[in-house]
């Protein structure tokens, strides 16, 4: 072989054998939800008098996320519906009925992203759907990236995330009382997820 191909050569060959680290640092990586810290917060008016919150759990829920590259993040998630908690027993057996949030037939509301879109360094809307009592409309949810890194005692690799949505019950078929209580309902999520290599019991991932 001619001498002056061998620098050519071992330039390929050390491409090669580089690309697929490349790739792998180039992935988004893949978290689930910290359903301890992770929660949904909504609130609705009453009668006009107050707008009274309540509270949900994200049952279980995965995340794929690129610090430096939102276009590959994405998530899916389910929210458990039986979890409400409005402060009052009777008050949660309420709303847990057919007439509102039905959640003895749909206990779970699901969410899937279509799509992120990247405002700044910290803010951008997620895109989405949302299936609610057997119907799924399109969501957008602004949100705020709050930090990425370890925790306190490095145990884990956490991203963390603020985000709000509006939503209008009737688009879900709940359309029960409607000179008492609002149709407009605001929606607050404070988000945690934990990078999976740091939990590799995890198994929601696609």
């Amino acid at each position: 072989m001619p001498r002056s191909r061998r620098p050519s050569r071992l330039l390929f060959a050390l491409l090669c054998a580089l690309a697929p680290l490349a790739s792998a640092l180039a992935a988004p990586a893949t978290y689930h939800y910290d359903t301890t810290h992770s929660q949904i917060l909504f609130s609705i008016d009453h009668n006009g008098f107050s707008r009274p919150f309540g509270r949900f759990h994200i049952a279980k829920g995965w995340l794929r996320f690129d610090p430096d590259d939102w276009a590959q993040s994405a998530t899916e998630l389910d929210i458990d519906l039986a979890s409400l908690d409005m402060g009052d027993a009777e008050w949660n057996a309420a709303v847990l009925k057919p007439a509102y949030l039905d959640a003895e037939k749909s206990r779970y509301a699901h969410f899937v992203s279509t799509s992120v879109e990247r405002k700044d360094d910290t803010h951008g809307v997620l895109h989405g759907n949302l299936t609610l009592r057997g119907v799924t409309h399109t969501v957008d949810v602004p949100f705020t990236f709050n930090r990425h890194g370890t925790t306190i005692y490095g145990m884990h690799t956490v991203v963390g995330f603020s985000g709000t949505a509006m939503l209008n019950r009737e688009d879900y078929g709940i359309t029960a009382t409607p000179n008492s209580i609002g149709h407009g309902v605001s929606v607050w999520l404070e988000l945690e997820a934990i990078e999976q290599d740091a939990a590799p019991g995890n198994k929601e991932s696609p």
